[in-house]
C-alpha cells in the first residue's frame, strides 16, 4: 500500500517524495541517513520501478529532511540588488576569495590522505564486488511482461526469461541526449502502450519527464521538465506535479488521445504544504496528497472517469495526518487521528470518507514503529519495529486474523521488493543490517509462514556481535542504542568507536547494509547507532519530543549514550568519532560545543550547522515549511532564544575542539555553502584562540577540513565521487584516531 506522502514515510508506503535513486539507503556510507552518495556499480543506476526511488522511514506528514533550505532564491535576489547595492558585490568577492582559499587548502592537505585513501577505496571495491555480485536491478512485472533498468536503459523481456541479451531495450538516456541523467522512476501505463520515465542529473534538484509509446519501435511522445512525480489514471491520462524551488504545489492532467491537452488540475495555496500523487494499489482511485510536517489532505480522482473534479476525502485537520489506500469500496486510511497521536489503520466507506465515519481497524502497540505497510488484494502486510528487533504483521481480510512474525534478530532494516502485484500469494523482501549484507526472505500468503531464500549466494556474516542498549538521558527517558563490534576483539576499551547520529523530522538511522562499515568491523572499529529523540524509532511520540522546543532533548539523549558506551568499555574519548549529515549536524556540532572531551574527531556530511540565521530568511523556499521542525525565531522571542542556546555557529567558542571533517557541494541547494564557510572559519579561529591562550607544551590543535566537491549535490553523488568522500572521511578518521 504505497500511500504517497507530502515526504515519504514508510519505507513503500510512504516513500513518494523519494525522487532520487541516489538516496537509497542500501548505499549510505558515513552519513547516518537517506543521504546522497552510495557505492553502487558504474554500469547500474537502482531503479524501484514503482517510482519509490528512496527507502526510507520518515512519518508521512513531514517534510522532506533532503527538501531541507535552498539557496537558489537568495542567489536570484542577490542577482537582483547587484547594480543597487555594492555590497553584494563585496559580499560575493569575499566569499569567492573564501571558498577559492578553503579549495587550496584542501589541496594541500589532501596529499597527507592519499596513500590511506588508496589503500581503503581498494578494499571498499573488493567488499562491493563480494557481496553485491548477485543483486540485479528491481523488476516490475504486467502479466507476462516485465520491465527492468540497467545501463541507463529501460528493458522489456517475458516473464520466465528475464535477460539482458534477451530483452528489447524501449528506452536509453543516452539515445535522446541524457547520458549525464539516471533513471529515477517509470510508471507503465495499465494497457502498457505508454511508459513514463523520469530522469534527473547529479547536479540538479528537478527531474524530466519523458513519455515513450511503446509500439514496435518506441517513440518519445513528450518531455515535461520540472517534475516531481507522476501517475497513469487511464491508459492516456497521466497525472504529473511539478516542482519549483524545491516546492510542489500544482497538480497537472495530460492527455494522449485524439484532442490531446494539458491543464490544471489543482492548486495548493499554502506554502507549509507539499502536494504529490499516488494511484491506489487498486488503480481505483488517483489520490492527490497534500501534506505539511503535521497536517494532511487527500482528494480522489475516480480513474474510471479522470476527467471529473477531484473529490475531497476529508478536510485538513490541524495535527491529523493521513493517507488513503482502497479496496472493494472501501478506504483504508492510515491516520494519527485519535488518541494516542500514533498511526491507526482505519477504514470508511468511498461514498462517506469524512472524519466521523472512520472506524479502527487496526492500532498499533505502545512504542511501536510502523515502519512500511503494504496492500494486498485479500492481505495486509506491515513491517513493524518494537525494542529494536523487526516484526512481520499478515492481517487477513478474509479470515479477520491476524499473524505476528519475529524476524531475525540481527535485522536492522528491510527492503520490500519493488511493485508487487495487488494479487500475489508471496510477499518477497530482503533484511539487511549495516554489517550483513542484503538477504532475502518471502512470506507466503498460502502456507502463512516465512521463507529464507536459499538460492542466494549470500556470505555469511560471522564475526560481527550485535548488543542493543538503553542510555538514561537527563530526564530519566532510555535512549536505544545498537552496538556492533567484532566478535573476536578483546580490550574493547582501546578500539576505535564511530558514533551514528540524526535525530530531525522523525527519521530513523538508516540501518541498511554498507560495505564499508563491514570493512571498519573487520578492522576492529566498534559502530554505535544512537537513536535519539527527533528521529522516529519509537513512533511519532519519539519525534515529537525532540522537535522544535525540545531540540535539546536530542542533544542529552546523544550526550547519555555516549557516556554510557564509554562506561560499558566500548573505547574511550580518545579513540571515538562522530558522525552526521545533513540536519544530523545539529546534534553533531552542538556536542562538539557542549561536551567536546567526548569525542577525538567529527565527520560531517552536508551538515546543517546554522539554524538560528537560515531560520529568519523566510525568503529561502522552504523556511516556513521547516518552521514545525524547528520553531519561527522571527515570530516567537522564546523560539529565538531557544535555538541561538543549541545552535552549532552561534555557540562556538574558545575552548578544546574535536578535529573535523566536513564535506560540502557547491551545488548544494538545501545546505547553502556560504553557511558552512563561515562555520568553519569561526570554528578555526576559536580553536586558535583556544591553543595561543593554553601554554600547555604539547598542546593539540584540531585539524578542522572543508573538502567543497564542484561535482555532486546534497542529493546526488556519481560512484567515483561517493567513493573517494568515504575513503578520505575514514582515511582522516585513521589519522586522526593514531590507527594508521
Amino acid at each position: 500500500m504505497k500511500i504517497w506522502a507530502s515526504c515519504i514515510g514508510l519505507q513503500n508506503f510512504f516513500q513518494a517524495l523519494s525522487f532520487s535513486v541516489k538516496y537509497y539507503s542500501k548505499h549510505n556510507h558515513l552519513q547516518t541517513i537517506y543521504l546522497y552518495s552510495q557505492i553502487k556499480p558504474k554500469k547500474c543506476h537502482i531503479l524501484d520501478c514503482s517510482g519509490n526511488a528512496c527507502r526510507s522511514t520518515l512519518p508521512p506528514g513531514s517534510i522532506l529532511w533532503w527538501r531541507f533550505l535552498s539557496c537558489k532564491q537568495e542567489t536570484t535576489k542577490v542577482s537582483r540588488k547587484r547594480k543597487k547595492n555594492p555590497s553584494v558585490i563585496t559580499s560575493e568577492l569575499l566569499y569567492k576569495d573564501l571558498l577559492r582559499s578553503e579549495q587550496e587548502n584542501w589541496n594541500e592537505i589532501s596529499a597527507s590522505y592519499e596513500s590511506m585513501t588508496k589503500r581503503i577505496k581498494q578494499k571498499l571495491e573488493g567488499l562491493h564486488n563480494k557481496y553485491t555480485f548477485n543483486l540485479s536491478s528491481p523488476r516490475i512485472r504486467f502479466g507476462e511482461n516485465v520491465y527492468f533498468e540497467e545501463n541507463g536503459c529501460i528493458f522489456l523481456s517475458k516473464a520466465d526469461d528475464v535477460d539482458e541479451a534477451n530483452a528489447n531495450v524501449l528506452f536509453s538516456t543516452e539515445d535522446i541526449g541524457f547520458s549525464d541523467a539516471h533513471i529515477q522512476q517509470i510508471r507503465i501505463s495499465p494497457d502498457q502502450r505508454y511508459m513514463a520515465a523520469s530522469l534527473k542529473s547529479e547536479n540538479s534538484e528537478e527531474a524530466t519527464c519523458v513519455i515513450m509509446k511503446l509500439d514496435h519501435f518506441p517513440v518519445m511522445e513528450k518531455v515535461i521538465p520540472n517534475i516531481f512525480s507522476f501517475e497513469w489514471a487511464t491508459s492516456d491520462v497521466l497525472f504529473y506535479t511539478s516542482q519549483k524551488n524545491l516546492k510542489c504545489q500544482e497538480v497537472f492532467m495530460t492527455t494522449f488521445t485524439n484532442e490531446r491537452h494539458t491543464k490544471l488540475v489543482y492548486t495548493e495555496q499554502d506554502a507549509r504544504f507539499f502536494v504529490d500523487i499516488y494511484c491506489t494499489k487498486d488503480r481505483r482511485f488517483l489520490t492527490i496528497n497534500s501534506n505539511s510536517k503535521t497536517t494532511s489532505e487527500v482528494w480522489l480522482v475516480d480513474c474510471s472517469h479522470p476527467f471529473k473534479s477531484p473529490v475531497l476525502v476529508q478536510a485538513r485537520t490541524k495535527g491529523v495526518i493521513y493517507h488513503i489506500e482502497h479496496r472493494n469500496d472501501e478506504l483504508y486510511i492510515l491516520t494519527t487521528y485519535g488518541e494516542p497521536a500514533e498511526y491507526k489503520l482505519m477504514k470508511a466507506p468511498v461514498a462517506s470518507s469524512g472524519m466521523e465515519n472512520w472506524q479502527l481497524f487496526y492500532a498499533l502497540e505502545e512504542k511501536t514503529k510502523l515502519i512500511d505497510l503494504e496492500m494486498f488484494s485479500n492481505h495486509c502486510i506491515m513491517f513493524l519495529q518494537h525494542t529494536g528487533h523487526l516484526y512481520l504483521n499478515v492481517i487477513s481480510f478474509v479470515s479477520h486474523s491476524i499473524q505476528s512474525i519475529k524476524l531475525p534478530t540481527w535485522a536492522c532494516a528491510f527492503e520490500l521488493e519493488s511493485h508487487p502485484e495487488h494479487t500475489t500469494s508471496t510477499c518477497y523482501f530482503q533484511l539487511s543490517s549495516p554489517v550483513h549484507p542484503p538477504k532475502c526472505f518471502a512470506y507466503s500468503f498460502k502456507e502463512n509462514n516465512l521463507i529464507e531464500q536459499a538460492e542466494q549466494e549470500v556470505p555469511i556474516i560471522k564475526n560481527c556481535h550485535t548488543t542493543r542498549l538503553l542510555a538514561k538521558s537527563k530526564d530519566e527517558t532510555l535512549v536505544p542504542i545498537t552496538v556492533f563490534h567484532n566478535i573476536n576483539s578483546k580490550e574493547l576499551h582501546r578500539k576505535p568507536l564511530l558514533v551514528h547520529v540524526y535525530g530531525a523530522y522523525g527519521i530513523d538511522l538508516n540501518m541498511s547494509f554498507k560495505e564499508e562499515k563491514l570493512m571498519l568491523i573487520e578492522e576492529g572499529w566498534i559502530l554505535a547507532y544512537c537513536h535519539v529523540r527527533g528521529g522516529g524509532e519509537l513512533g511519532l511520540s519519539w519525534h515529537k519530543d525532540g522537535c522544535q522546543h525540545n531540540k535539546l532533548k536530542g542533544l542529552q539523549d546523544l550526550k547519555a549514550c555516549i557516556m554510557l558506551l564509554h562506561e560499558l568499555g566500548f573505547s574511550q574519548p580518545k579513540y571515538t568519532a562522530l558522525a552526521a549529515a545533513s540536519a544530523g549536524g545539529v546534534l553533531a556540532g552542538a556536542l562538539c560545543n557542549t561536551d567536546p572531551e567526548l569525542i577525538r574527531a567529527m565527520v560531517l556530511q552536508a551538515p546543517f550547522l546554522d539554524v538560528l540565521n537560515t531560520m529568519m530568511k523566510t525568503h529561502l523556499p522552504l523556511t516556513m515549511e521547516e518552521q514545525e521542525e524547528w520553531g519561527n525565531p522571527l515570530a516567537d522571542e522564546k523560539s529565538m532564544k531557544y535555538i541561538k542556546n543549541y545552535c552549532p555557529y552561534q555557540n562556538i567558542k574558545p575552548q578544546h575542539y574535536p578535529s573535523v571533517f566536513i564535506t560540502a557541494y557547491e551545488n548544494d541547494q538545501r545546505i547553502p555553502l556560504t553557511g558552512v564557510l563561515k562555520y568553519v572559519q569561526k570554528l578555526r579561529k576559536a580553536a586558535r584562540d583556544h591553543a595561543s591562550k593554553t601554554d600547555r607544551k604539547g598542546n593539540w590543535i584540531p585539524n578542522i577540513i572543508l573538502d567543497i566537491e564542484a561535482k555532486g549535490s546534497h542529493c546526488d553523488s556519481s560512484w567515483e565521487d561517493s567513493l573517494n568522500e568515504v575513503a578520505r572521511h575514514l582515511a582522516f578518521l585513521n589519522k586522526e584516531l593514531d590507527k594508521e
